[in-house]
Order: structure tokens, then C-alpha cells, then sequence
């Protein structure tokens, strides 16, 4: 999956500079920080949707479109996927694979958490 997700950034980082006429990526990106992060919560919500009414298909799809998004505001905001990549190892190595650390309990301070026993 990094892989697709490493050729879709680098994608995104080329047609970032297209004309926005011609390419989806970068009209959304001449749109702003909001727009982008309007996009990510409407195709997340969609997701959720699907998954309720138990469309595996649009579930599917859905998430392309969430993943596609989520990687353009990536770009736009200076994350690489590696970045992300690397949190997830963080957090695996403190918490388990399958698990992520709880918001309200956990203060992230400089790549370590500090739990306030909330």
C-alpha cells in the first residue's frame, strides 16, 4: 500500500503546477487548506455511510476518493507519507498495531507521549 500511496503523492506533488482547467488536483489545490480539508471530511463521511449501509463496493471507492484526498492535503500542507509512516511506527512501538493512542489521555511531546492518568 506505501507504494501506491508513494506514487499517488508524487503525482499530486506534479500537478500541483498543471492548469487548473485541466487537472482536478490542481484546482483543489488553488482552492486552499479549507477546501482540501472540506474534501477529506465530505469523502470520510461517505465512507462511514457506505459502511453502514453495508455497500462494500461504494466503501471501496469511497475510500479511493478519501485516500486521494487525504494525500492532496498532505501535499499542500508539506507532509510526506513518510512522515505519516513514521508516526504509525511510533505509535505501534507504544501501543500495538492495532491500536491508536487515546487523544484526551495522551499529550505528544516531541515524538514521546506523556500520560496525564485521565
Amino acid at each position: 500500500m506505501n507504494d501506491a500511496i508513494d506514487r499517488l503523492y508524487e503525482g499530486v506533488r506534479q500537478a500541483r503546477v498543471a492548469d487548473p482547467a485541466h487537472s482536478r488536483t490542481a484546482r483543489l489545490m488553488a482552492g486552499g487548506i479549507a477546501k482540501m480539508a472540506k474534501k477529506v471530511g465530505e469523502e470520510a463521511v461517505e465512507v462511514g455511510l457506505d459502511a453502514v449501509k453495508g455497500d462494500r463496493t461504494a466503501v471501496i471507492a469511497e475510500s479511493a476518493d478519501l485516500i486521494y484526498n487525504l494525500v492532496v492535503l498532505w501535499a499542500a500542507s508539506g507532509i510526506a507519507p513518510e512522515d505519516v509512516w513514521s508516526e504509525m511506527d511510533r505509535r505501534e512501538r507504544m501501543m500495538g498495531l492495532a491500536e491508536k493512542l487515546p487523544k484526551q489521555s495522551a499529550k505528544l511531546v516531541y515524538g514521546a507521549a506523556v500520560f496525564s492518568g485521565k
